[in-house]
């Protein structure tokens, strides 16, 4: 589905029509890759700030959602947004918590753990898992999106999946050892 304006119809309300039906998904999007729900809003906050100033010209696309997810995966990747936020909290407020919590569903505790875990991924090994795994992508399509070859997506994705095996072993045997 394009988004693009019909003929005659105002941009403005195009590109609002855009941002109500994709925004919440385009949001999503970000939270996995940033695993940081203010940075996640900041980058799609910039995203469409950009794609709305350009919306005549990128309205024509021919897959306008495509093209705008694409854009916040780049601006996720950029290395200038790296260097603005290096800022990362020091204390781990995992590391007084008992082994379960009273109440707390197992599912909850497990994706907590998992998002832990994939904030310890380099940004791009975060972005192939997410990929592939959260919105079924192929590697074809992860590779055309990332801007690499399609054995670089596999060597990605084996290299973090291999650091979230680890790490889950490691959890596992600090949580033995109490």
């Amino acid at each position: 589905m394009t988004a693009a304006a019909a003929p005659g119809s105002d941009p403005a309300s195009s590109f609002d029509a855009f941002v109500l039906a994709h925004g919440p998904e385009l949001l999503g999007f970000a939270r996995r890759l940033t695993t940081d729900h203010h940075r996640a809003e900041d980058i799609v906050q910039d995203v469409l700030a950009r794609v709305g100033l350009a919306w005549a010209k990128v309205s024509r696309a021919d897959d306008v959602r495509a093209y705008v997810f694409k854009a916040v995966l780049n601006d996720f990747l950029s290395w200038r947004r790296r260097l603005s936020s290096g800022e990362r909290p020091v204390a781990d407020p995992t590391q007084h918590r008992a082994a379960s919590v009273p109440g707390a569903d197992d599912g909850l505790v497990e994706r907590d753990q998992m998002l832990g875990a994939l904030a310890r991924l380099p940004p791009v090994q975060r972005a192939v898992l997410v990929l592939r795994y959260y919105h079924d992508q192929p590697d074809a399509a992860i590779a055309a999106l990332i801007g690499c070859r399609e054995s670089t997506v596999r060597s990605h994705a084996r290299r973090a999946l291999a650091t979230l095996r680890t790490l889950s072993v490691d959890r596992t045997s600090e949580g033995s050892r109490r």
